[in-house]
């Protein structure tokens, strides 16, 4: 790794088991033959932040602290380790000073280059309003689950957060992928970053996108220098 390789601060803990295979498929992408051609990271795992699902639960105030101290110990660029906090992504950035690499973007331009037009998302209603804004500056549309499939989909989610990877975890996971292609999905978005803990692409039968793995991948290449860091707002 090279001496002036960017540091990176990540704002993780929403929720752990994410954070660490977020964290795991970072240094999996780097091209490293010893420690020191590593990245720099430094992670805030920080399960205390407001649970982003629960109406008046305002997370951004902990998360733009959380961005603050990052800036402060010395990174240089941060992602953020849950699709739905992304909603605070002005707020973090200003907090901080530092540019952010957008996991809902990035994740929506992949669909884009696949050549989808209607594009199934897995997540929260706070992910899927995020999706539906990127995807459709792309003129794609997003599809969603039913409501009471929602419901039950954000059940799902808390088993999978309490640890449960178990066989019936992932049939559940698995029937809202069908829901989605039912509804004319042409590819499917991960947009929790627990679903790729019970779910993978050979689960499904159109084109699967991982936001946290096609971050790690961004990431890795933002802070070696073969991809442009991102504007910092109001740049």
């Amino acid at each position: 790794m090279s001496e002036t390789s960017l540091a990176l601060g990540v704002l993780g803990g929403m929720g752990p088991a994410a954070t660490l295979d977020f964290l795991t498929k970072l240094q999996a992408f780097t091209p490293a033959k010893t420690d020191q051609d590593h990245l720099r990271v430094l992670v805030d795992i920080n399960p205390k932040v407001p649970d982003r699902n629960v109406a008046g639960a305002s997370a951004g105030p902990v998360l733009a602290e959380m961005a603050g101290a990052l800036a402060g110990a010395g990174a240089d660029v941060l992602a953020i380790a849950c699709n739905t906090a992304h909603a605070y992504a002005d707020l973090i950035q200003r907090a901080s000073g530092l540019p952010l690499i957008d996991m809902i973007e990035t994740a929506a331009n992949s669909a884009r280059d696949m050549g989808a037009r209607r594009v199934g998302v897995l997540g929260t209603r706070g992910a899927l309003r995020l999706y539906r804004e990127y995807l459709a500056a792309q003129a794609m549309g997003l599809v969603a689950l039913e409501p009471a499939q929602q419901e039950a989909f954000m059940a799902t989610l808390y088993k999978v957060k309490s640890g449960d990877l178990g066989p019936a975890v992932r049939a559940e996971m698995k029937a809202y992928v069908a829901d989605l292609m039912a509804g004319g999905a042409e590819a499917v978005i991960a947009g929790c970053t627990e679903v790729p803990l019970v779910l993978g692409a050979g689960d499904l039968k159109v084109d699967f996108i991982d936001p946290g793995e096609l971050l790690a991948r961004r990431c890795v290449a933002v802070c070696l220098g073969l991809e442009p860091l991102p504007a910092a707002l109001g740049a």
